[in-house]
This record gives C-alpha cells, structure tokens and sequence, in this order.
C-alpha cells in the first residue's frame, strides 16, 4: 500500500519523486534515479532489484516501455508489483499487478506518473496528477510536494501513512534532494516541515562541493542570502 508521482521538468530536467507508505522506510527500496537518464519506481511488493535493473537499462539507452517490458520478463512474481518508468525523452509508462487490490492504477501523461495500491479511492492518485499539472508556476519540488500532500488529504491508502521522501535530482551524480520520514504518525507533514527548511539550503549543499572557500559555511551564506533578499525588497 503506497502512493508516489513521479516526474520529470521539461524546463530543469530534473527528474523527481515524491512518495509515501506504511511501513517504515519507503525511501530505501522503491525510488531510483539516475541524473539526465530517468527514474523507476517499485511499489506494493516492492523488490528494490527491479528498480536498480531499470534504472541500469534506462543508462543502456532503453526506452521506458521497453524497460518495462525487461522486468516484467524478468520477474517471475510481477503481478505482485506496481512499477513504473520514465525515460531521459520524458517517455512514461506504469504496470500495475493483478495481485494488488483495493484501488490501485496510475494516471499517465508524458513525463509524468501518478500511481498507488491499496488507496482509500482513485481520488488520491488522480489528486496528486491533478495538483502537480495546476501547480506548473511553481518549482518543481514544490509541484511534488504539493502533488503528495493532496494525495493525503484525498484520504490516502488503507492503515495510513508512517514513511515518506522527497528525492530529486538535478545535473550532478548526487542528488539535489532526498529528505526521508522513517517512521512518524503525520510523515507527509514532517516532510512538508523538513522540506521548508532545506529548501533555502539546496543550492549550498550542491554547488559547495566545488565552490567551498567562496560559499562558505552554511550560516553565513544562509545570512548573506537574507541580506541580499532584504535589500532588494
């Protein structure tokens, strides 16, 4: 019982996922994504070998479907499983099992999936595509965060919620965001509250790497931002 969008910007190029579950740890096992090239989700039963495979064949060149034609020949256990692919083109497709029950689907369009199983109602994926599309002035974290909030307030999935994550990726191998809830009563709010405060900090943590003596440690940039934001304002 999960749900997730996940994304690509046709603007940035970043490719994101923004999900949640009931057991602990969501984050460890079903989002993949490798920078410029695509993401993979696995959920329900989830099997984080799939994941792993289709993000190394979206490097091979492959196309979403056909990435998900390879695991789905390659898992003898598929009906179980609810996956889903978008490739570095912003080719988009989902699978989902016969075994899972309750609600469970995606709704699709190019660079975009919002899927779940074992949900309250069709109304907490179709809220999650529906909010990112509405929400297209905004940053695209932002569009997934709002998409998976609205997913909750839809009534999200039977037994409710205790893990989420935000994991986006930019240009550089490592990501520009990946902030997890394990194990918490309200975890979509705490990631919203984790988010909010990362958010401002994103750019330090990315570009540090390579420009330490000019950024600086992270109160200082943090107060030469406010100074800059001030005197503009």
């Amino acid at each position: 019982m999960t749900f997730a969008i996940a994304a690509k910007c046709p603007d940035t190029g970043k490719f994101g996922i923004a999900i949640s579950t009931r057991p602990m740890a969501v984050g460890a096992r079903c989002p993949f994504i490798v920078p410029g090239v695509g993401a993979v989700l696995t959920m329900a039963t989830t099997d984080p070998r799939l994941g792993l495979l289709g993000v190394n064949l979206l490097q091979l060149g492959y196309s979403a479907q056909r990435v998900l034609q390879e695991i789905e020949c390659s898992d003898p256990h598929v009906e179980y499983r609810q996956l889903a692919v978008i490739d570095r083109d912003g080719n988009a497709v989902a699978r989902t099992g016969a075994q899972n029950t309750d609600w469970s689907g995606a709704f699709i369009e190019p660079s975009l999936v919002s899927l779940g199983n074992g949900l309250i109602s069709e109304r907490t994926a179709s809220a999650m595509f529906d909010t990112y599309k509405e929400k297209r002035d905004l940053p695209f974290e932002e569009r997934l965060m709002s998409a998976l909030e609205s997913a909750r307030d839809a009534g999200g999935q039977h037994g409710g919620q205790h893990s989420s994550n935000l994991v986006v990726y930019s240009k550089q191998q490592y990501s520009l965001i990946d902030l997890r809830v394990d194990f918490h009563d309200e975890p979509i709010g705490e990631l919203r509250r984790l988010y909010n405060l990362y958010a401002p900090r994103a750019e330090y943590f990315e570009t540090r790497p390579w420009q330490p003596a000019a950024l600086g440690r992270e109160d200082e940039w943090m107060s030469s931002r406010a100074g800059a934001a001030g005197n503009a304002a």
